[in-house]
């Protein structure tokens, strides 16, 4: 960018602006001609002063879009030189959002409601009626289970299960049979020994 070009004072909206981007607006479109229909009510004195009022305002907003993408520009390489990544914006204004919910009158008012609740006397009956189901629950349920071990435990010492065992334990020696060392099955009707009191 030429700096001859630039426009330097510090406070113009156009800082940093070269002036060839600046370009003139056409009316052409947007203000009508004189051969279209007059509103009624209006001289073509009052018609002209309008368009050349419209014709203005339409420029003043044109220049104020170009200022306005050169600020957005400046904003974002300045930001780029901070370090500032849109995720990190992203995080600051949910942060911000948080503590405006926070400090809101809704919020604080559910949360008083909340620590009123909390401090009722049903609310504190209720929580210590809970807990102590929870106690008797887990102690039931504990006690459950060590019936159930206990029972299985006396049900793997029976002489059934014993008995059952050995069967199993000879049904597998039976189906397995011997491996020879070459990794052929050795006849069904052999046996292998198997450990003493082995399930499998």
């Amino acid at each position: 960018m030429d700096s001859a070009n630039q426009d330097i004072n510090l406070n113009s909206p156009n800082k940093g602006m070269s002036t060839d981007h600046m370009t003139d607006v056409s009316v052409e479109g947007a203000t009508g001609t004189a051969s279209g229909p007059m509103p009624p009510g209006l001289t073509e004195e009052e018609a002209e002063e309008l368009r050349s009022e419209l014709a203005k305002v339409e420029e003043e907003i044109h220049t104020l879009r170009q200022v306005l993408s050169a600020k957005e520009r400046h904003a974002s390489e300045l930001k780029r030189k901070l370090g500032l990544s849109p995720l990190n914006e992203l995080k600051q204004n949910i942060t911000k959002s948080w503590q405006d919910v926070q400090t809101s009158q809704a919020y604080l008012s559910a949360s008083a409601t909340l620590d009123d609740i909390a401090q009722s006397e049903a609310y504190k009956k209720t929580q210590e009626t809970l807990s102590q189901a929870g106690q008797k629950t887990s102690a039931a349920l504990s006690t459950m289970g060590t019936a159930i071990s206990r029972k299985l435990g006396d049900m793997r010492n029976s002489p059934t299960f014993k008995s059952f065992e050995d069967k199993v334990g000879t049904i597998k020696s039976k189906v397995v049979g011997g491996r020879a060392n070459d990794g052929e099955v050795s006849s069904p009707t052999e046996t292998n020994p198997t450990k003493e009191g082995a399930p499998f």
